[in-house]
């Protein structure tokens, strides 16, 4: 059977830490599959097919990852696509005790496991609300966002 991992979020950016937990994920899982949820009450400051083609860019050579947006709760996205599993990046404590939350119920709603993955520590800080912050102050975000050129 194969394993796919789906890798769910707004990624609005895709940050360098996102980039490495789907390096880690390509280690145990046979395709990875980095999903962009759009969620219609929320604003994004990055345009959706950019998020996409700037994710695309960063998997180039990666024939094992796809990049798709979907609009439904991530376990059915799961069940549709046929994912065994759902990816979740770990910053700290903090981000484990909400996504800890999140995978029991996903769990419980569908026997979609969810697999937590640390990011490296020298990304532990970025995250993508304050990368947008930076950007809207007209800052480079580059150090954060492998190709943010792409974005713009």
């Amino acid at each position: 059977m194969k394993k796919i991992g789906l890798f769910p979020g707004s990624f609005d950016p895709f940050t360098k830490g996102h980039e490495v937990v789907v390096s880690k994920a390509l280690n145990l899982f046979d395709e990875v599959i980095i999903a962009i949820g759009v969620n219609s009450k929320k604003t994004y400051l990055f345009d959706l097919d950019k998020r996409i083609k700037h994710i695309e860019s960063l998997f180039i050579n990666s024939s094992n990852v796809r990049v798709v947006s979907y609009q439904k709760l991530t376990v059915e996205f799961c069940e549709e696509i046929g994912a065994n599993f759902i990816i979740r990046g770990l910053r700290d404590s903090k981000d484990f005790e909400f996504e800890k939350s999140i995978a029991h119920m996903n769990l419980e709603i569908s026997n979609i496991e969810t697999v937590f993955l640390l990011t490296a520590q020298k990304y532990g800080a970025i995250n993508s609300s304050i990368v947008r912050e930076i950007y809207k102050n007209n800052a480079s975000i580059e150090v954060f966002v492998t190709n943010s050129n792409l974005l713009v």
